[in-house]
């Protein structure tokens, strides 16, 4: 593999899971008492599932654990994604195409190992040389240390790799780390910067451009 790397976000950008995050999301706060809307969807794309469950619980004053709530989204989420995942249109093949080219690849989610085993049946685990989940790391999307572990596993300057994210969590974490960042909005909008590219969909990203955004290091 060469010293580059593409480092790939999971939920939004290779798989289509943020409707059944949603689905779930909206059971679990109901059956507490609560009200889910888009806009409490938005404010945790991208964050720790740990942080997910504090916050349902301080939107509902519920008296549950954030253990206890922890258990039964991972136990939802892990039995709708067992079932039927759908990989974005042109993900695999982008995957594919990039370490067709002799470049390494990375899966960085904030999602947890039990959701992310059962969504690599889909995906196909071999198509990464790194998989970062969120209870891997000490702390989690937006902080740096996903990426920076991912590059560290792999081998890379952060510097060399471009990373593809839909979140702003996910973008702030990736660009914390030093990586060139391409955003593909999910659910809440995110403008172009420095070393920030918002294109519309994976299936509209070319591999060479792709690779051309970050510098290969020595």
């Amino acid at each position: 593999m060469s010293n580059q790397a593409v480092l790939f976000d999971m939920d939004g950008v290779l798989v289509d899971s943020e409707p059944i995050w949603y689905d779930v999301e909206t059971t679990l706060v109901e059956g507490m008492g609560g009200t889910w809307s888009p806009e409490d969807q938005a404010k945790c794309i991208g964050g720790t599932v740990d942080w997910f469950c504090r916050y349902v619980i301080e939107l509902t004053g519920s008296t549950r654990t954030p253990e206890d709530v922890q258990e039964e989204v991972l136990e939802s989420m892990a039995a709708r994604i067992t079932d039927a995942l759908t990989v974005h249109d042109g993900a695999l093949e982008l995957v594919d195409a990039v370490r067709s080219r002799g470049i390494s690849t990375a899966l960085v989610t904030s999602s947890y190992r039990a959701l992310v085993d059962p969504a690599l049946v889909w995906l196909g685990a071999h198509r990464f040389d790194a998989v970062i989940t969120g209870d891997e790391v000490m702390t989690g999307k937006p902080h740096p240390e996903p990426y920076l572990a991912a590059c560290r596993v792999i081998g890379i300057d952060p510097r060399a790799a471009v990373v593809i994210e839909d979140s702003v969590s996910g973008v702030r974490s990736a660009e914390a780390a030093g990586c060139t960042v391409v955003v593909v909005p999910s659910v809440v909008p995110i403008e172009p910067a420095e070393r920030r590219h918002v294109v519309e969909s994976v299936a509209a990203i070319d591999p060479d451009w792709l690779l051309g955004l970050a510098p290969v290091t020595r």
